[in-house]
């Protein structure tokens, strides 16, 4: 019997969060500071390259392990992040908006039209009941939250704002109902196993991703809705450094990543912010937040790259 040796989990395509993330949160820095344009490309690029390696992985497992790409689609929390794959599209598409704008919407229709689909099949799974309590995580958050808001961003950004307010629209009801379930679950029910608890990082990216895409979808000054979603994303990021040591486990882990799409939001929509004229709290941590996002995206890169290095970055197949 012919083993698949490639058969990652679709978590990986976090890596392309963050990277996606960082090269749209330079591009905003070119136009506001006058920063290297070659840089931001390269990013992308480089997420581009990531993404269709992913992919090519990814269908891969469907037509040589589909056992293993069924089970993780069927799993009450590993099937969240199966979202992560139009997501990306979507990213990419923004990514490519300057060069080929016909591809990037068509990119778009693609990856909306696969997280509708995906998102109606995981929210009718919860409905449906019979669920584990213990396997509400953020997780949840990823094909109804996560995707509609980069709909939304994107869709924005390609010129299709009123198709942007519908899915921000879905994107934000869909967290306001999910936050509080996740709230209980944690606050009174068992710990997070720890190979989980990197899952938690994904808490930071409703607000801020929100925001991209009420960004995407609105024109001038900062209002007041986006100062509370950049707000209660600040709030967010301390809760998350404060539990820090509740995530510390024995080495890195690809997990990690989880954090990144939230990292490099908030600091482009404090970036965006200045760019409309705040002069507030956004101006004064546009660069710090920047400079970090910089910073944990490229340590989180060389890790993964040492771990790919030594063989112990894909799981070994059974």
């Amino acid at each position: 019997m012919r083993v698949y040796r490639f058969p990652i989990p679709a978590s990986f395509f976090g890596m392309v969060l963050g990277l996606a993330g960082l090269g749209q949160g330079w591009r905003v820095a070119t136009r506001l500071w006058a920063a290297p344009a070659a840089i931001g490309e390269a990013v992308l690029l480089l997420a581009g390259i990531v993404w269709a390696t992913l992919i090519v992985l990814y269908a891969g497992k469907w037509l040589y392990a589909r056992e293993a790409a069924r089970a993780e689609a069927n799993h009450e929390i590993q099937s969240g992040f199966v979202a992560l794959v139009p997501l990306t599209t979507m990213l990419m598409a923004a990514a490519l908006a300057p060069y080929a704008h016909g591809l990037a919407v068509a990119m778009w229709v693609t990856g909306t039209i696969a997280q509708l689909a995906w998102g109606a099949e995981c929210h009718a799974r919860v409905w449906r009941g019979g669920r584990d309590p213990l396997s509400a995580t953020t997780v949840l958050y990823l094909p109804t939250v996560g995707v509609n808001f980069v709909s939304a961003f994107v869709g924005g950004m390609l010129g299709f704002p009123q198709w942007g307010a519908v899915f921000f629209g879905i994107g934000l009801l869909a967290w306001l109902s999910l936050e509080s379930v996740l709230l209980q679950r944690h606050s009174i029910g068992t710990a997070l196993p720890l190979p989980l608890r990197a899952t938690l990082g994904i808490q930071l990216a409703p607000p801020v991703v929100g925001a991209l895409g009420y960004l995407a979808i609105t024109t001038g000054p900062v209002d007041l809705p986006l100062q509370i979603l950049f707000g209660y994303g600040l709030f967010q990021g301390l809760v998350l450094l404060r539990l820090v040591p509740f995530f510390r486990g024995p080495g890195f882990t690809p997990g990690l990543w989880a954090f990144t799409f939230g990292v490099t939001a908030i600091a482009t929509v404090a970036m965006r912010m200045t760019e409309r004229g705040d002069t507030g709290p956004a101006s004064v941590l546009a660069l710090p937040l920047f400079a970090f996002a910089n910073l944990f995206v490229g340590a989180l890169a060389v890790l993964t790259a040492q771990l790919a290095l030594r063989g112990r970055l894909v799981p070994r197949p059974a």
